[in-house]
């Protein structure tokens, strides 16, 4: 735990004051500033893109930005009512009905936020999916979800496999020609064009599905986790108070859209609030990261510890280039921020980034750091108003301040997943005696900051105790030679474990007997434990989802030289 405190950065944030909001704070107030019909029915879209382009003040506002290779394209609200109302028409010339599922499979396009409002204002369920997923886990999920459509392009229809895909009524490219592999193709912009501009907004229970994301781990198949209508009270909630967002904000969150963080920021959560959203589909390069905030004056900016590794390890003088000063937040997703990333985006960019912890199955944010907050390098923050946090043992009773246990929420915040798909006792696992068991261990000090330790099969015992890799891995980090680091525990037998480190050196130090030695020794120094024997593996990358959260489980699977995947592929 970092005892450092670093001064709130916008007292005039939205949220002003943590206490007084959190303890007033009531989902039914949350609730009433949306439109309901008079049975209770909803519609994500409506509040998120049909309010403001009905209203002639609003209409022309920019929501989306999307750019690539320098091409940039925007859309107002009127025209993402627009061209969703078409593609909703065409949905419904090919007989889809609420319920039905549909599958996006494209490169980062505008055409996937076209789907995804289309799906939505119908009351179907969407699931985006990566475009590099292999043949094998797309025929997994095709089996699993038996959707009644794919919308994808004749780059990728060739990817699909024929056995899972032949069941499909309607495969959509979104652009000619047809490759003619399967018989069911058709070509969307052929037909959207001739689509009516008007489509009427399905109403539907807040209990209605609205998306399917698949999460997949190193061992066992993936889950397909389902959220609802109802989760745009959560996105709205935290999108206003931990992104601070408001109609004038241009938000970027730089996360794939078949991401949960790029599903949900990068979508409904800024036009809930009636705010841009900017999409870069260019790959990664610290100088177009940088103009990207600068050319669209991006002034809050959604992103992950990877990201801000990847900015660090290049030329800290690139950043002076360019003119950053429209960027008011800066908030991170995905692992812990460590105080080495944390000071030098405070250093570089001259703005405090605000970590926050969230997972696909909670749908929204729920641990945060606040603008109108301090900020403690190294924690998660505290939790965001109508989420009641607390670390609890094995028999689900709270624990005291600075005790390590299990980090669980108190059922009720409305964003929850709805269910995994087909699969009610797993998602029955996740609960118990009324507490949502995250899986995560954590520590919560004397002001209600929360700490990550680790998942809680990443735990390294210790005597009687359990001691997460991150504190191994923080030491580690601080010494020279370390650019990355991660730790398990390698030996099951009775007494101190074995505690192995992969290690990612810095550029300009080479592996060698004698550099194992010296952080051997290095971390016996400046870690008081039991664990006697430590061993140091040299390795060129470490494990990573495609957010950047490190994949611990995987390099236990080499350990024990069981398969592992393309940790690619792993979501989170």
């Amino acid at each position: 735990m970092i005892k450092a405190r670093v001064r709130a950065e916008n007292p005039d944030a939205n949220l002003k004051s943590y206490y007084e909001t959190y303890t007033s704070f009531d989902w039914q107030d949350v609730k009433a500033e949306f439109y309901h019909t008079e049975s209770g029915a909803i519609n994500i879209v409506w509040d998120s893109i049909d309010k403001w382009a009905n209203d002639p003040t609003t209409r022309d506002n920019v929501a989306l930005i999307y750019e690539k290779a320098g091409v940039e394209r925007a859309y107002t609200f009127n025209d993402l009512k627009i061209k969703s109302s078409k593609w909703a028409n065409l949905l419904t010339k090919y007989g889809f009905k609420i319920g039905h599922r549909v599958f996006i499979l494209l490169p980062t396009s505008p055409e996937i936020y076209f789907a995804m409002l289309a799906c939505a204002r119908l009351g179907l369920i969407y699931s985006i999916l990566y475009p590099n997923l292999s043949g094998e886990e797309l025929e997994w999920r095709l089996r699993d979800a038996e959707p009644r459509g794919i919308i994808t392009d004749n780059s990728l229809v060739s990817k699909l496999p024929k056995t899972a895909a032949e069941n499909v009524k309607h495969i959509l490219l979104v652009s000619g020609p047809r490759p003619g592999i399967f018989r069911t193709e058709t070509e969307l912009d052929v037909v959207s064009e001739h689509m009516p501009e008007e489509c009427e907004t399905r109403f539907v229970s807040p209990e209605t599905s609205l998306y399917l994301l698949y999460t997949s781990g190193s061992t066992g198949p993936p889950k397909g986790v389902v959220h609802g209508h109802r989760d745009m009270y959560g996105i709205y909630a935290t999108a206003k108070y931990v992104l601070d967002l408001s109609p004038s904000s241009v938000l970027w969150t730089d996360g794939p859209p078949a991401w949960v963080t790029g599903a949900v920021y990068g979508t409904f959560g800024p036009w809930l609030c009636g705010a841009a959203s900017v999409i870069q589909a260019t790959a990664f390069r610290p100088g177009l990261w940088y103009r990207t905030l600068e050319r669209h004056s991006v002034t809050n900016w959604y992103t992950t510890p990877l990201t801000i590794r990847k900015l660090m390890s290049a030329d800290s003088d690139l950043v002076k280039q360019y003119d950053l000063t429209k960027l008011k937040h800066i908030a991170t997703v995905g692992e812990t921020l460590t105080p080495d990333s944390f000071y030098w985006i405070r250093e570089h960019l001259k703005r405090s980034p605000h970590d926050t912890w969230w997972m696909t199955e909670t749908g929204m944010i729920c641990i945060a750091n606040f603008p109108s907050q301090l900020v403690k390098p190294g924690s998660m923050g505290r939790p965001v108003p109508g989420v009641q946090a607390a670390i609890i043992d094995g028999q689900s009773q709270e624990l005291s301040i600075l005790t390590f246990g299990e980090l669980a929420l108190k059922v009720g915040w409305p964003a929850m997943a709805l269910g995994i798909w087909k699969d009610d006792k797993r998602y029955a696992a996740y609960f118990k005696n009324g507490w949502f068991m995250t899986g995560d261990m954590a520590i919560k000090d004397e002001e209600g900051y929360y700490y990550h330790m680790g998942r809680n099969d990443d735990m390294i015992k210790i005597g009687t105790n359990f001691v997460g890799p991150y504190d191994f891995e923080q030491v580690l980090r601080s010494h020279m030679s370390v650019s990355e680091a991660a730790v398990i525990a390698t030996s099951i037998d009775p007494g101190p474990p074995t505690i192995k480190a992969f290690i990612k050196l810095e550029e300009g130090f080479s592996a060698s007997g004698e550099l194992k030695a010296s952080l051997i020794q290095y971390l016996k120094n400046n870690l008081h434990c039991e664990a006697t024997e430590i061993e140091i593996a040299f390795v060129k990358d470490l494990p990573r989802t495609r957010s950047g959260k490190m994949l611990r489980r995987v390099l236990r699977a080499w350990e024990l030289g069981l398969p592992s995947g393309d940790p690619l592929n792993l979501q989170d």
